[in-house]
């Protein structure tokens, strides 16, 4: 079933409410989905509830009327927070979307030593705007009742000192580290960090400071991975460990 998001200064939904969608959303409803009078489709809070809809009129406008709420069932039962190094090209494009559609809530770039990529201040704003529409694609095609948050990017030290926070804060390091599996049966955790490098990986000096901080390092194999894989990656264990 089709699925929008709600203008976050929207008064909250109750059953009989009417919704006017406008904009983009509108142009896709009449244009690409071509709906009629009486068809359904689900309108998310962004809080965790859907809204079950039917369409009443469709034009450069689309209005709809609520008819039940119910609790969104594509939020994880966590909070997966990505840290992500620049990376070249649009790989980022591909972590935003594959980490949103795996479950998590929030991803932020950073800048670390071995990052081949670094945007001036100009081009950093037109990627973010960018990477956040991919966000909000990519929640509504997967089913999700949030749109996770994307970031502007943060200094090394400063992504640290944020994921550190987590229940699990987890260091993605090539160089070896506690096995991904272990770490995760240990405990269920409230909220997850997951800290990934570029294409070069961190320097031993990044991890040294990561371990002091008390981030957890962590291998996930005997394979190294790309970089643009290995959120999808942890984010698809967690979902497995605690999701189904």
């Amino acid at each position: 079933m089709p699925r929008f998001f709600i203008n976050k200064d929207a008064s909250a939904p109750a059953p009989g409410d009417l919704f006017e969608i406008t904009g983009d959303d509108a142009r896709h409803i009449s244009s690409s989905l071509r709906m009629k009078e009486g068809e359904k489709l689900i309108l998310c809070d962004g809080a965790g509830t859907d809204c079950l809809c039917a369409v009443e009129s469709v034009g450069p406008t689309v209005a709809v009327r609520v008819i039940s709420l119910s609790k969104s069932a594509g939020e994880p039962p966590y909070r997966a927070a990505v840290y992500q190094a620049l990376v070249k090209g649009d790989k980022f494009d591909s972590v935003v979307q594959k980490s949103v559609e795996c479950g998590a809530a929030s991803v932020t770039p950073f800048l670390s030593s071995r990052c081949v990529s670094r945007p001036d201040e100009r081009s950093a704003g037109k990627k973010a705007e960018r990477w956040r529409k991919i966000a909000a694609e990519a929640a509504m095609q997967c089913g999700r009742g949030a749109i996770p948050g994307v970031g502007d990017a943060i200094p090394f030290s400063e992504a640290i000192k944020a994921a550190v926070e987590a229940d699990i804060p987890l260091f993605c390091y090539e160089g070896g580290g506690e096995s991904l599996r272990e770490v995760l049966r240990r405990e269920r955790p409230g909220t997850v960090s997951v800290v990934i490098g570029p294409e070069g990986g961190f320097s031993p000096e990044e991890a040294a400071e990561a371990a002091a901080a008390g981030m957890k390092t962590v291998s996930l194999g005997a394979r190294i991975l790309r970089t643009e894989t290995v959120a999808q990656t942890v984010l698809s264990c967690l979902s497995y460990e605690f999701e189904t």
